[in-house]
């Protein structure tokens, strides 16, 4: 089992932007394919982002498409969502999600706590 912890969730006004960082344990985080979702009051968790363990290769919901970028670093074990012009729709609780088996599209296998996102209008 691997261990998420979420963090960079605030408040911030419609346009702003924020970061989202994931640390994730384990020794072998460089072979994890990992991801982003989120669940808005009385909604469905929904895909937002999804990142290969190499980094090469990226999916991105249409929804957020050209406002947010997942990106690594295996070096600190974490990854990352940048949320550009930020829309109130956007607010949710974004949780972390790991796939230890390397498959594409991602498996969730792990999931973090979560950290809220509220985005004023």
């Amino acid at each position: 089992q691997v261990q998420l912890v979420e963090s960079g969730g605030g408040l911030v006004p419609a346009g702003g932007s924020l970061r989202l960082s994931c640390a994730a344990s384990g020794r072998t985080f460089s072979s994890y394919t990992m991801g982003w979702f989120r669940q808005a009051p009385g909604k469905e968790r929904e895909f937002v982002a999804a990142i290969s363990w190499s980094g090469h290769s990226t999916n991105v919901a249409g929804s957020v498409k050209g406002r947010f970028t997942i990106s690594r670093d295996n070096a600190k074990n974490t990854v990352y969502l940048q949320m550009n012009s930020l829309k109130p729709e956007d607010t949710a609780v974004y949780y972390c999600a790991a796939d230890t088996s390397r498959s594409w599209p991602m498996r969730v296998g792990s999931w973090g706590r979560g950290t809220q996102v509220t985005v004023s209008s």
